[in-house]
């Protein structure tokens, strides 16, 4: 069961004041007609917002009725009219979400071919230890959510993780007018993080009337059930200078829970074939040394236990205990050795057989999710041009996955006394002479573990923005003070503590009971288990798997304060010079609490829920998974910038170009100082509609607060080599954060051009953009042996700090901690289009066409290390970075209803760019070379289709079909691949939307 605390019972009823803000006002508001934004061009928007300066009325199609239309610009500080930002932006306008009828935001805009690698409810479904289960965060250009910086109306949101990336779940989704995604470097203009570019939510401040969303869904295997309902309202109070609005909004998905062990997936899914990597092991031997086989069969462990080694090698039993002969794949006969080995299978591995131990198909292919949001807004205009706000954002997000299936345990060893053991093989023992042998098990009978996830996200903003005239010119400011507090708890469920298991499996019997063997444990609680078969007792269960599990309890903290001010002092001989300037402070803090049996008792002291155990490690690490550690950190960041754009041309023979710098200077308390800078321009040329643009920056990443102040995480390593004196030593590994990092810098540029003519052809626009990032001192984690390494052959001398082989004063060591060793170079093209069409062919309504493609030509990662190669991964399937990606969407709209289409495609790739494909005659296998039998992994095509129809004016009706042909996930040796492949199947969702 979930855990709630005080946190969530505030949060409810902050939940519920938010919710009391809600205004519902009469009247009828109409629906916006739809507006196609050029791809690339500087987005409009909409609001009657008077704290944004207007620009010349866009064309006739554009406008709509009773509105202003003002500008601002994502990527930018600049606000002035006219100004047209040289960085690419992409923009999701909110019918283009509504048509998507996601359940959540942050899927309709990670389908965007530029944003590769985002993490969402599918993917960490695997894990128990990040934390990041069902957190919603992007990344642009493959470089990471840490390189992307997103932001909610231009400010800054507490990161919903310790690395510091927010969570798009908490956001309020329904008052959303539009996205923008820059697809480039913003340090200059946002600061830190905006190395991929910057992903910018802009909500509706102006918003007049009641509108609502419910929706449901199902996926076509009956699971994943989904429910969203979607309410918000606002108004105008004291002759329209008061303007009051508020969200609320449920959702909750089932999610897609782990299958049965072998290949079952759940509820019938059948693609999943066990697909395994396997080594040979083999150099030079003219076969390929890596094998890529389906239905792999590890010979170590079966669901409900395998003698794995030695003269009874090959003797399963089933779930009542009783032995049986295990049945290899590959015709397999075990060689009954003290190594274990299989004649006739590969290593480690055999193909087909009994697969039933496998554990893989109990991963949940979705995290369960339950959000919960409420948002607030009031604004006081008290000049014509001047506002002030507050704001208020409540929300709860709550996970549930299961990792993997079972608690494998492949390399055991039981005694033959043992009285779980049968009489059989008791009998078989004394014939071997042996006394004890070696012993695998999925451990099935132990059920599977959980992990839940429960984020609590308070958030507060307030801030005043508009004009004034000074000196005879415009300037517009904003300025806000932003406090964001986010608590994240984890709790895991059904687990083990592996010193109390391994205790429990060694039983003995003593005056005619079972018992464990050892008297310590014992005396401390120890219930003997019975290992063999799926029959454990309750008592056994209790006392390895405790009611209390692994948790950790983070808190973070986000104060901001942000001066911005922007306007066109004077002008040049080709039109106004535009100028913003301003600066911001930021601190950053964070917390995190764990249990005494992962974090050790000396941190968190043993309580009534976790006794102390003389069987348990002291310093922690006690449990099969999940052992959480404690931790704190905080620091500050002082910053400044100004940024100016400089017409140059502006004649009807020469076109119109402006030049585009901004500088930003940050004082970070851990790093000190560093600059980001870009410099970049747009020329229209004398051809109407024809733009050339380009940009180049200098953009920074400063470390997070966990790789700044990581949780420490201490290990024993017995035999560690130091080669400073050519002897293996016992050495302790102390895993810590590293206060000594500096941000990552990374160089961004962009060259395009784009083509939007009104007069010529009506609705057509296009743009091909070519980018490259090259990010240099990438934070990167290195293991013990390679920061020993580094040092002893003076390679990155910044490590011999950071260990002691031969300390006199007390235990050798080794910090293993992150370094600035690492670089990532990648680059390639955007290009987008768009095409409306009003009454095609004479019929009613519109015809509009939107595609969107990514082609990635290098995505090259060299480690630092010595030895290394750098690594392409431009086109592996596995990754995040396919070498094409698309995204296609046609829609067709009349007054009364609507279809859309939708084509979802990346390009075929391989398993990795390093290896060598062949099946005989192959060269000898390197590190850095290895030979493999299969390196395809193929891409993937997807169909959606979806559509609206208008019951009223003021209610609609819709569907949306995803992935209408049911496409299977591509065969992974890694399971599978979410962050690119469908693993759900087909969806089915419809629902109803007013709005009055």
């Amino acid at each position: 069961m979930m855990k709630t605390g005080t946190h969530t019972r505030r949060l409810r009823r902050h939940a519920l004041g938010a919710a009391s803000l809600m205004v519902l006002a009469g009247g009828m508001m109409a629906a916006p007609a739809w507006a196609q934004v050029p791809p690339n061009q500087a987005a409009q928007d909409t609001s009657a917002d008077p704290a944004t300066v207007q620009t010349p009325a866009p064309p006739p199609e554009q406008v709509d009725e009773g509105a202003t239309r003002d500008i601002i610009v994502t990527g930018s500080r600049i606000t002035t009219g006219g100004f047209t930002a040289p960085t690419p932006t992409t923009v999701i306008g909110e019918e283009q979400i509504a048509a998507n009828a996601q359940p959540n935001v942050f899927t309709t805009v990670a389908q965007l071919p530029s944003l590769q690698g985002s993490t969402g409810t599918a993917t960490n479904t695997f894990s128990t230890s990040s934390g990041q289960q069902g957190l919603s965060s992007f990344s642009l250009r493959g470089v990471g959510a840490i390189r992307t910086l997103t932001l909610l109306d231009g400010q800054r949101v507490v990161g919903a993780n310790v690395t510091g990336v927010p969570d798009i779940s908490l956001f309020p989704q329904l008052l959303i007018k539009r996205v923008d995604v820059v697809n480039g470097g913003a340090s200059a203009s946002y600061g830190s993080d905006a190395v991929g570019g910057v992903v910018n939510f802009i909500t509706d401040t102006r918003f007049k009337g009641i509108k609502g969303n419910i929706q449901g869904g199902v996926t076509t295997y009956g699971d994943d059930q989904q429910v969203l309902i979607q309410l918000a309202g606002g108004t105008s109070l004291l002759n329209d200078t008061v303007h009051v609005i508020a969200s609320t909004e449920y959702a909750h998905e089932d999610g897609v829970g782990g299958g049965d062990f072998g290949i079952n997936l759940a509820n019938g899914r059948d693609w999943f074939r066990q697909s395994t990597l396997i080594n040979r092991n083999v150099l030079n031997d003219g076969s390929p040394q890596y094998l890529f086989r389906d239905y792999a069969q590890s010979y170590n462990y079966t669901k409900y236990g395998l003698i794995t080694a030695g003269p009874l090698q090959g003797i399963a039993f089933d779930q009542s205990g009783n032995p049986f002969q295990f049945q290899y794949g590959s015709n397999g006969v075990p060689a009954r050795d003290a190594a274990g080995n299989v004649r006739g299978c590969l290593p480690g591995f055999c193909q087909g057989g009994d697969l039933s131990g496998n554990v893989d198909a109990g991963r949940s292919l979705q995290s369960k999710i339950q959000r919960v949001n409420s948002y607030g807004r009031i604004g006081y205009d008290f000049a014509p041009n001047g506002e002030i706000y507050g704001t208020i954002n409540i929300g709860q997000v709550k996970t549930n996955n299961q990792p993997v299936g079972g608690q494998n345990r492949p390399n055991l060893t039981i005694q033959c006394a043992n009285p779980y053991v049968p009489a059989l093989v008791k009998a078989q023992c004394a014939t071997a002479g042996i006394t004890n042998f070696q012993y695998g098990t999925s451990n099935a009978a132990l059920g599977n573990t959980q992990v839940y996830t429960d984020r609590r996200q308070f958030r507060f903003v307030a801030g005043a923005k508009g004009r004034e005239s000074v000196a005879g010119s415009d300037w517009s400011y904003d300025m806000y003070f932003e406090h964001g507090t986010n608590y994240t708890d984890v709790d895991v469920s059904n687990i083990m503590l592996s010193r109390r298991f391994n205790q429990a499996i060694n039983a003995t019997t003593l005056n005619g009971a079972i018992v464990c063997a050892d008297a310590t444990a014992r005396a401390n609680g120890c219930q003997p288990l019975n290992i063999f078969g799926g029959n454990p007792s309750a008592a056994a269960i209790s006392y390895i798997m405790p009611q209390y599990g692994p948790y950790q309890r983070t808190r973070q903290t986000q104060d901001v304060i942000s001066l911005n001010f922007s306007g066109s002092p004077f002008s040049s001989w080709a039109g106004p010079v535009s100028i913003a300037f301003g600066g911001e402070f930021r601190h950053e803090f964070y917390r995190v609490r764990a249990d005494p049996y992962g974090a050790g008792f000396a941190n968190t002291p043993a309580n009534a829920n976790y006794p102390a155990d003389p069987a348990l490690l002291a310093d922690g690490n006690n449990w099969y998974a999940g052992n959480y550690k404690n931790g704190s950190g905080a620091y500050s960041v002082k910053e400044a910038f100004v940024e100016a754009d400089l017409p140059i041309i502006n004649s009807d023979a020469g076109g119109r170009a402006n030049i585009n710098g901004a500088v930003r200077v940050t004082d970070y308390s851990t790093s000190g100082t560093v600059w980001a800078w870009k410099i970049g321009g747009t020329w229209d040329l004398p051809v109407d509609g024809l733009r050339i643009r380009g940009v180049t920056s200098r953009d920074v990443r400063a470390p997070n607060l966990s790789e700044l102040f990581a949780a420490p995480v201490t290990t024993t390593l017995p035999g560690f080599f130091d080669p400073f004196r050519n002897v293996n030593v016992l050495a302790l590994q102390n895993t810590i954060g590293n206060v000594n990092l500096t941000p990552e810098i990374a160089r961004n540029t962009t060259l395009g051009i784009a083509f939007s003519n009104s007069q010529a052809i009506p609705g057509l626009s296009l743009s091909v953009d070519y980018y490259k990032i090259k990010i240099t001192d990438v934070i990167s984690s290195l293991g013990a042996q390679d920061i020993v390494n580094l040092c002893y052959l003076n390679i990155a001398p910044e490590t011999c700090g950071v260990f002691n082989l031969n300390n006199p004063n007390g235990p050798n060591f080794i910090n293993v901690q992150s370094f600035n060793l690492a670089s990532i170079l990648t680059d390639g093209f955007d290009i987008e289009a768009s095409y409306r069409w009003r009454n095609p062919l004479g019929l009613p309504g519109s015809l509009t066409l939107r595609a969107l493609a990514t082609n990635i030509r290098r995505f090259i990662t060299d480690t630092g290390l010595p030895n290394t190669i750098p690594n392409d991964t431009a086109g592996v399937n596995i990754g995040n970075t396919p070498k094409w990606k698309w995204l296609a969407v046609q829609t067709y709209a009349t007054d009364d209803w609507s279809l859309l289409l939708q084509e979802r495609w990346f390009s075929d790739g391989k398993l990795g760019n390093q290896y060598i494909e062949c099946t005989t005659g192959c060269p000898a296998s390197t590190a850095n070379r290895p030979t493999i039998d299969n390196n395809f992994i193929p891409g993937a095509f997807y169909f959606d289709v979806g559509g609206t129809y208008n019951v009223t004016k003021a209610v609609t009706a819709y569907f949306k079909v995803d992935n209408v042909f049911n496409r299977d996930p591509a065969r992974s040796p890694y399971f599978v691949n979410p962050a690119l492949y469908d693993v759900l199947g087909r969806v089915y969702r419809a629902g109803v939307r007013f709005n009055f």
